[in-house]
């Protein structure tokens, strides 16, 4: 049977600074995050610390392939971390705010903490807008690409099964992210791949013109499709944690919603040993590209058998498994009631696809920015060379709420205000989330440094306290809730812990 696929997203935000002083990103971003510190009365220099020890980036899934120094990822331990108290982390990223989710459950749970987590950086933009003393203003995109050759991520986190070959994570996901395009990405106005910088087009992914390997370790240098990082962040000796590079940064909550959904449903299909008939496809990255470019949705996909499809005909194949392994094994590893509604609204949005794409108007985020770019076009008599237009593609990913062209689409609400508001500052319950945020929220004073899977206390004694969190699936509400509201101190729990 599947494993519960806990899931997480990172996203990576575009900042600029706006003003008569020069900033370059990386203060700009530390700044942001420190302002909102401040703006809860935290003091950032004595957050909590995120602790780097478990941090491997460098090792690879393809236990031959050897990994040469310039690949390895580098870990900046020295940039700005924050842990947050809904489980969350909050950092800089190179030279971007990034926010990392809380491990969340199922599909619904990842769009309330992705969305918790843009109010977050709405909160920021305010604090450190406020808080600067030369009149800046901060102004952050939730996008994927500057527009000048440059991309940065938006990744996505699977728990698997390490018993899972990685072989076949290869080939279903590759399958998977490769077609799924049709409804993850955000749209994009031009194209920035290599010897084709095309401005007159537009396109369904912004992702896809930076992608130059099937698989591989790299992050930031040829991007592969399947990445080969193997961090579980948990027991690595049952647990894989698949790091998804490929996807969009979504504006529209249904599709982040499909996108983390279906994913999770697939790598649980895998694990049951459902996709086996699932064909490798030739050529990975021409063919990426070529779906991101095709409006029409017909570029031609040929598999390793010499058989063509299509997108929209790979996403109907393993949609119809979905609903054979809904019937045989239960909704139960992806969550019940959010697995239901992500079969619902993958079949509504494929049959939406193939006859009115318009009608995802506020579902879908390239429909949607195409919907309302096109509208300015013929309202101004221009077309997608123009340079306006590529201005407004930009202003679609704007987080100001009275500058994001997205919400001119009144994109349809998967999750209410209350809901969101919680959740910047609550933990999932059911997810090893809920530990990490109910002691930050508690004993903060006598926590050094938190990160996935363990929390440093120091409790008075000689030395500091590590309690590991290796499962994903523990240290839930239901699981310790009750303990966390017995104790009045970290010692306490620690010695709890102990027993």
């Amino acid at each position: 049977m599947a494993i519960p696929k806990v899931i997480g997203i990172e996203t990576e935000y575009g900042i600029m600074v706006r003003g008569a002083a020069e900033w370059n990103p990386i203060s700009a971003s530390s700044t942001l995050i420190n302002a909102y510190s401040r703006s809860l009365n935290q003091d950032s220099t004595n957050a909590v610390a995120w602790d780097f020890v478990d941090e491997s980036p460098a090792n690879d899934a393809r236990q031959s392939a050897p990994l040469r120094a310039a690949q390895a990822p580098i870990v900046e331990t020295h940039l700005v971390n924050a842990v947050l108290t809904n489980g969350a982390r909050y950092y800089v990223d190179h030279a971007h705010p990034e926010m990392s989710t809380p491990e969340c459950r199922d599909a619904l749970s990842a769009v309330v903490y992705d969305r918790a987590g843009e109010l977050i950086l709405i909160d920021s933009m305010n604090a450190a807008t406020q808080q600067s003393l030369t009149g800046e203003t901060f102004v952050v995109y939730k996008d994927n690409s500057d527009r000048k050759g440059n991309a940065y991520g938006t990744h996505e986190n699977y728990l698997l099964d390490r018993a899972l070959p990685f072989s076949d994570v290869v080939r279903v996901a590759t399958a998977h992210f490769i077609s799924r395009q049709v409804f993850t990405g955000s749209g994009k106005v031009g194209s920035e791949q290599p010897g084709n910088t095309a401005k007159g087009i537009y396109q369904l992914t912004q992702r896809a013109d930076h992608f130059e390997e099937p698989v591989g370790l790299e992050t930031t240098l040829k991007r592969p499709i399947v990445n080969t990082r193997d961090e579980p962040h948990a027991d690595a000796r049952r647990y894989r944690r698949q790091h998804v590079i490929v996807g969009d940064a979504n504006m529209c909550q249904v599709a982040t919603f499909l996108k983390v959904g279906t994913t999770a449903i697939v790598f649980a299909m895998a694990e049951d040993g459902l996709l086996d008939g699932v064909e490798a496809i030739r050529e990975p990255v021409v063919t990426l590209q070529a779906v991101s470019r095709s409006l029409a949705l017909d570029a031609v996909i040929e598999l390793q058998s010499g058989k063509t499809t299509t997108a929209l005909g790979l996403q109907w194949d393993l949609l119809e498994k979905a609903q054979m392994w809904s019937d045989q094994y239960g909704l139960e590893s992806v969550g019940e009631t959010s697995g239901k509604l992500v079969l619902e609204r993958w079949e509504q949005t494929l049959s939406a696809l193939e006859s009115d794409p318009t009608s995802l108007v506020g579902q879908i985020d390239w429909v949607t920015k195409k919907y309302l770019l096109e509208g300015y076009m013929e309202r101004h008599g221009c077309d997608w060379s123009d340079p306006r237009v590529a201005a407004l593609d930009l202003q679609y990913h704007d987080l100001r709420p009275d500058k994001c062209l997205a919400l001119k689409a009144n994109p349809e609400v998967l999750v209410d205000d209350a809901t969101l508001e919680l959740a910047k500052v609550n933990p999932p319950e059911d997810t090893r989330a809920f530990f990490r945020g109910e002691v930050l929220k508690r004993f903060s004073s006598q926590v050094v440094a938190a990160n996935w899977d363990s929390i440093v206390f120091d409790t008075g004694e000689e030395s500091l306290q590590r309690v590991p969190m290796m499962d994903p699936t523990k240290g839930t509400k239901s699981m310790v809730g009750a303990l966390l509201d017995e104790v009045n101190s970290a010692s306490e729990l620690v010695a709890r812990l102990s027993n």
